[in-house]
């Protein structure tokens, strides 16, 4: 088993940043895919970015997202992050982050939920007007 645990949500002013960790205990592995998802009040959840255990990055084309988050991740300590600048109030959500041990070619794999094995409880990222 794998245990996730997020950190670094709470309340930001419009066009400030922020930095979520997430970190990994039990059973993980560097090798491991992981994600940050988003999911607002009433609405599915949603990818913002992945990152292979080599660190090879992919970020949501969403408009909304698009340039503003760059993920990262320290296998020494088991721990990625998800930096994201000038934050709107459409970035209100609870973000989660996601591990998978599996492997696909198909790069749009990570994007889905349903790639991901392990979930952390999410953090909750509000952004003031």
């Amino acid at each position: 088993q794998v245990q996730l645990l997020e950190s670094g949500g709470g309340l930001v002013q419009a066009g400030e940043s922020l930095r979520l960790s997430c970190t990994a205990s039990g059973s993980t592995s560097s090798s491991y895919h992981m994600g940050w998802f988003r999911q607002a009040p009433g609405t599915e959840r949603r990818f913002v970015a992945a990152i292979s255990g080599g660190g090879r990055a992919r970020y949501s084309a969403a408009g909304s997202m698009k340039g503003r988050f760059t993920i990262s991740r320290d296998n020494a300590k088991n721990t990625v992050y998800l930096q994201a600048n000038s934050v709107t109030p459409l970035d209100t959500a609870v973000y989660y982050c996601a591990a998978t041990p599996k492997r696909s070619d198909y790069a749009g794999y990570y994007y889905n939920a349903v790639a991901y094995d392990y979930w952390g409880q999410g953090t909750q990222v509000t952004v003031a007007s």
